[in-house]
């Protein structure tokens, strides 16, 4: 545990406090990706630590810096500026996590003041004066039982109790309590004497882990880093963590960074989830964070989810992970019966069912859910009214005539409100239509929303209540146990108590049709975690062709086996995770500037350009190339094009080029 900022630095009492700062500036320019040497004056010497924070003179302006590390003396071979000012002498980056941090910008392409912006939250003075809490004492080892349905599953429970690197990717039953199972694990490290670290999407699934941590561990033994707290409570729990007052961290995408004291357990639930993708640069995914800090920490390791990516397959068709997932007969008990409408029988029985929204099946299997009591939850791919228009003439998408933005149908303000088609993006009206392909001047939905489901769903079942869930309408976190219809976006699908009597997939086209590369095992994650959520003797149809074979593993419930059919489909077309590809986006001037200057690896396959999708407020022409490189080639590409951006910022290029490893979309 780093020393607390009370603690004169024991570990060099009697020694000549370190002469030497080697400090990482806060400037965003990549040519300035190292550490600089600063004095460290008399009136600071017995304050300044590794990882605190401090004010430096750089370029003539003050600037904000962690100190990375001290040393006795420079080889800079020049007098040194001294620190401007000791902002605090709390250390906030603690040895670990600095290495993580520059492991990260090295392995991404980024630089190590963008890694330590998402690592460290802004200061909070009155939580560094609280006195540092004393750790509960380890508690017992959690009761197997819970993992007694997986073959494997005592044998990671006691792996992680007694600090072994055990990794494994766990294939959660239907209806499986994942947070609780989580939380056992969390209790498996602590009774080990060590500390955990669990990664989820969103807050609603961190409220579920938090309430299950609460139940299983011991009182302040975990902390819960979100995005969405007040500042002072976020700071106040990072540095529960920095000072091991709690070793266990449960949170969303950057808690991955937190400083979590003897580290022996990094989890991920969801590892699917996009949320888990990191917006900002460097762009590194959650699930690749952390397995690579249980590589360096020497630590176990848990990729979790109800289906399983094509990266998930990778760790275990390598040898680095093992599988955990229940046999066949434990699946079957456990499983919801499922349908597709795509059946023989069924096309027999309903000759329309490939075309109609809600055929015959999908209308038996609802009013029998409801008749027996029990809620139905209705999957719709998009939230709103009618999110997406076309022209009723040609079909082709209706577009804003001032900005060219796709135009849609917001649900009304209130009862007999008008509903007047609107640009999605500058959100002028657009009262009056001009195809400007077939002149046509009416318009239809290509594209049916929740609010208008559940209008529809609300006349096919009269006697029913209709709630909806999803962006703009709000998420439900849990449902009663009673009959109802929920009708809900992907990964906006409350619990209910007790489970759903039935579950219906709509408008499986909208996400079986589209052009990207992971649109099959993404499609299989929304609908299995909306199908775990049925109890196991109730029914779910999808809305999609049984042939499919995202269909037929979510009838055979087996999302290993398309996530290794994927894999292969990858390793013999060159694409992630079988390779490591870069995303280069920019003008093409600057795109021809930026390869002309980049030494690529001699593998590396350059693929494009292509032009870019305009964004709104995106002026000029913007192009694609991508980057492709062997796995064992992946830091040589990374190191290549940092190199490129170091040299770009140097010379004060006038235009940006954005770099992305492993981007989520291709």
């Amino acid at each position: 545990m780093p020393p607390v900022p009370d603690d004169p630095a024991p570990e060099r009492a009697g020694a000549p406090a370190p002469r030497v700062a080697r400090v990482v500036v806060d400037v965003p320019l990549a040519h300035l990706d190292r550490t600089f040497d600063y004095a460290v004056p008399d009136t600071m010497a017995g304050e300044v630590r590794a990882g605190c924070r401090v004010r430096v003179r750089f370029a003539g302006q003050l600037v904000d810096g962690v100190v990375l590390e001290l040393a006795d003396s420079s080889d800079t071979g020049r007098e040194l500026a001294p620190l401007a000012k000791l902002v605090s002498s709390e250390p906030v980056l603690t040895p670990e996590v600095a290495t993580l941090a520059r492991s990260v910008a090295q392995r991404w392409g980024g630089t190590l003041t963008d890694v330590l912006r998402l690592a460290l939250p802004p200061r909070r003075a009155a939580a560094e004066k609280r006195p540092p809490a004393e750790p509960p004492p380890p508690p017992e080892p959690p009761d197997p039982a819970g993992f007694a349905r997986y073959p494997a599953g005592t044998s990671l429970l006691a792996a992680v109790a007694t600090g072994r690197p055990a990794r494994a990717v766990w294939t959660a039953l239907p209806g499986e309590d994942w947070p609780a199972r989580l939380a056992e694990l969390c209790r498996a490290a602590l009774s080990g004497g060590r500390g955990a670290l669990v990664v989820v999407p969103d807050g609603r699934d961190l409220d579920r882990l938090a309430a299950a941590a609460g139940a299983t561990l011991p009182q302040g033994a975990f902390v819960v880093l979100r995005a969405d707290a007040a500042p002072d409570a976020r700071y106040r729990r990072f540095l529960d963590a920095a000072r091991g007052s709690a070793k266990v961290v449960l949170g969303t995408r950057a808690a991955a960074f937190a400083p979590v004291a003897d580290l022996g357990l990094v989890a991920i639930w969801d590892d699917g989830d996009d949320l888990h993708a990191e917006p900002r640069a460097p762009y590194a995914h959650a699930r690749d964070v952390l397995l690579h800090r249980a590589h360096l920490a020497s630590c176990a390791a848990v990729v979790a989810a109800t289906a399983r990516t094509a990266e998930a397959a990778l760790l275990v068709a390598s040898g680095w992970a093992h599988e955990l997932a229940a046999d066949r007969a434990t699946l079957r008990a456990a499983a919801p019966r499922v349908q597709a409408l795509g059946e023989d029988h069924e096309l027999a029985r309903d000759p329309a069912a490939r075309t109609a929204r809600l055929p015959s099946l999908a209308h038996r299997v609802a009013r029998q859910a409801l008749a027996d009591g029990a809620p139905v939850l209705v999957q719709v791919p998009r939230a709103g009214y009618a999110p997406g228009l076309s022209c009723e003439r040609c079909r082709a998408p209706a577009r804003c005539a001032v900005c060219s933005g796709p135009l849609g149908i917001a649900p009304a303000p209130g009862p007999g409100g008008s509903r007047v088609p609107a640009c999605r993006w500058c959100a002028r009206p657009a009262a009056t239509f001009d195809c400007p392909h077939c002149h046509g001047t009416k318009l239809r939905a290509s594209v049916v929303g929740a609010a208008r489901t559940a209008e529809e769903l609300g006349r096919a079942f009269p006697g029913a209540a209709v709630r909806v869930s999803g962006r703009g309408s709000g998420v439900l976190p849990s449902v009663s146990g009673g009959p109802s219809l929920v009708v809900a976006t992907p990964g906006a699908e409350p619990v209910a108590e007790g489970g759903y009597g039935a579950a219906l997939l709509l408008d499986s086209w909208a996400l079986l049709g589209r052009a990207d590369l992971r649109a099959g095992e993404e499609t299989l994650r929304r609908w299995m975690n909306a199908a775990a959520l049925v109890r196991p003797a109730g029914q779910v149809v999808v809305a999609a062709d049984a042939a499919h074979p995202v269909v037929q593993a979510l009838v055979r419930w087996d999302p290993g086996w398309l996530a290794e059919r994927e894999l292969a489909d990858r390793r013999e077309l060159g694409f992630p995770p079988a390779t490591r590809m870069a995303s280069l986006s920019g003008s093409p001037a600057a795109l021809a500037e930026f390869l002309a200057a980049a030494r690529l690896p001699d593998a590396a396959d350059l693929l494009g350009p292509v032009p870019e999708p305009s964004r709104p407020g995106q002026e000029g022409e913007r192009e694609r190339f991508l980057v492709r490189v062997p796995r064992g080639e992946g830091l040589a590409l990374a190191t290549a094009l940092a190199e490129v951006q170091g040299v770009r910022s140097a010379r004060k290029a006038a235009e940006h080029v954005r770099v992305q490893l492993d981007p989520l979309e291709l």
